[in-house]
């Protein structure tokens, strides 16, 4: 027989569930949450008292949930989404947010934008922590489990509950050190050169580079590293090329000299995702305001 009724249930404890669900340890959901590993412990006791369910069990040196507190996990996410929106109902007021913000972006698109968001953070809703997370490619998961709150990304997980919009549009550009050699004079030039390359975890090569490579292009990758902001250092002091977002020179790419590809590339879209649950939450809607109004001055016209 429960000691518990289900009426103790609160918001609280079903952070905490799906905190230790996702972290797989009470040490590391206490982290995440910000208390202490001893209230964490005291309110699975009260879900396990509510559910009769041991929720979680030792396995190795942690813990796994049981099928149980997996469904439950489920179904107070869903839970969490619905008192959040009730929180927000209403007029919105930023300066009185108080949030942790997930946004998924990898180095290039988080150098560009991300930045100015900070700060217009810090000024307009101060009580909102930026948290971010690589990308990757963004998956259907990341947004549909809360992952990320938004994800910022060229290639969006395609789905019907996965909601879009184009924030800005870039084009490739050839970076080199110039104290090395001078930019590519003829599209000869360019194959016959070493080429450094982004592939993201596990496999995932460009865009841009697989499109090339399905042309019959075929390019001499001597490099590749985990994200753009790797190329620089293996650029600088060698011959070798990257293929880049043009945008790259105002910052990581800085240092390096950039001229125009020796043949037709694509273009670079880049994309705000988000899931369709936060499309009517106004603080959520105020969020995504602030980086398409932000982004006009972030990506500086481009002379050619």
């Amino acid at each position: 027989m429960s000691d518990f009724d289900w009426s103790d249930l609160d918001a609280r404890s079903l952070q905490q569930l799906v905190a230790v669900v996702e972290a797989g340890s009470v040490t590391g959901a206490a982290q995440k949450l910000g208390v202490t590993q001893s209230a964490v412990s005291h309110q699975l006791d009260k879900l396990r008292g509510i559910t009769g369910d041991p929720l979680f069990v030792k396995s190795g040196r942690g813990i796994v949930a049981t099928a149980r507190a997996q469904e439950l996990a489920q179904e107070a996410r869903a839970l969490l989404r619905q008192l959040e929106r009730f929180a927000h109902a209403g007029d919105f007021d930023p300066s009185r947010w108080q949030a942790k913000v997930t946004i998924a972006a990898n180095d290039f698109q988080r150098d560009v934008l991300l930045p100015a968001l900070a700060r217009r953070l810090r000024e307009a809703a101060p009580g909102v922590v930026l948290r971010i997370i690589p990308s990757d490619v963004p998956s259907l998961e990341m947004l549909r489990d809360r992952v990320c709150d938004i994800a910022i990304s060229p290639r969006p997980p395609e789905g019907s509950d996965i909601l879009q919009q184009r924030i800005f549009e870039d084009v490739y550009r050839v970076f080199f050190d110039p104290a090395v050699r001078q930019a590519p004079d003829s599209l000869e030039d360019y194959l016959a050169a070493d080429h450094a390359t982004v592939v993201y975890a596990p496999r995932r090569a460009l865009y841009l580079d697989r499109t090339l490579e399905a042309r019959g292009i075929r390019r001499r990758f001597v490099l590749m590293v985990p994200g753009f902001a790797g190329l620089p250092a293996f650029i600088k002091g060698s011959a070798l090329l990257a293929t880049a977002p043009s945008l790259l020179q105002h910052s990581l790419m800085r240092d390096m000299a950039h001229a125009t590809v020796p043949l037709p590339c694509p273009t670079m879209p880049m994309y705000l995702i988000w899931h369709r649950q936060h499309q009517s939450d106004a603080a959520h809607r105020w969020l995504r305001e602030q980086i398409l109004a932000l982004a006009p001055a972030a990506v500086p016209a481009r002379p050619y």
